[in-house]
């Protein structure tokens, strides 16, 4: 299967993403609830860590392999998933979807971009 998404577009869209994800709680609706704001922090700094220590042209210090940016992506989104239950704030409708979203987001990113590492 061709992989539509390149190194390139998939580095701006992780910026894009982390400051989504930060400011998703007052998008959407859940910055009363402070672990699911928390969360979004911490994820979001770590979306944006991982950014800038990448392997890439996107990258600002560039130590970090592309592929383990990719498997990094994976294993992120399938925590976001996990974590309205992991910590509790499961109950909160749209704290929950938001996190399923990111997660999915996140899953099917590092799935369909292309792995290839910069030269």
């Amino acid at each position: 299967m061709a992989k539509p998404i390149s190194r390139r577009l998939h580095g701006a869209a992780d910026y894009s993403y982390a400051a989504a994800i930060v400011a998703a709680p007052r998008l959407f609706g859940f910055q009363d609830d402070s672990t699911a704001v928390r969360t979004c922090q911490v994820m979001g700094a770590g979306v944006l860590l991982a950014t800038l220590l990448t392997r890439a042209e996107w990258g600002a210090v560039r130590v970090i392999p592309f592929r383990t940016h990719l498997a990094a992506d994976f294993g992120a989104g399938l925590l976001a998933m996990g974590a309205p239950w992991l910590f509790g704030f499961s109950g909160n409708a749209r704290a929950r979807t938001a996190f399923l979203a990111f997660g999915a987001t996140s899953v099917l990113a590092s799935r369909l971009t292309q792995p290839e590492e910069m030269p």
